[in-house]
């Protein structure tokens, strides 16, 4: 269990490091054995002359592949958004203060059309 976590865990360190590159061979090398395994199940069954044709071939890695490739491509791209739980951002830390506090918060843009300035306000 411990291995499919690290292989379905999306490693936020952006570039190429050492540990992504081992999950990426690590899941191109399930994906091959699970392709492999499909393909000679499939043999056995009556769909033998339709996966020896070229479109049949291309039909079974489409259909293979399709789901898979979010699972191969996991951590390749752009790292996820961090996800943060309540109570660990900012407003998750001024909830924690005092009841004055935290009334003083929500009250302080009540009855305001608009929100709070972005940017500073006014310069």
């Amino acid at each position: 269990m411990k291995l499919w976590r690290w292989l379905t865990t999306p490693d936020p360190a952006p570039g190429f490091t050492a540990s992504k590159m081992m999950k990426l061979t690590a899941r191109v090398m399930l994906f091959a054995l699970v392709a492999t395994l499909l393909s000679s199940l499939l043999q056995l069954t009556p769909l033998k002359g339709t996966l020896n044709t070229w479109w049949g071939s291309l039909l079974f890695v489409l259909l293979l592949y399709i789901p898979a490739a979010r699972f191969l491509t996991m951590d390749t791209f752009a790292p996820r958004r961090s996800v943060t739980t309540p109570g660990t951002g900012a407003k998750g830390a001024a909830a924690k203060g005092s009841s004055a506090q935290r009334r003083k918060e929500r009250n302080r843009y009540a009855g305001v059309r608009k929100g709070a300035p972005k940017y500073g306000g006014r310069r």
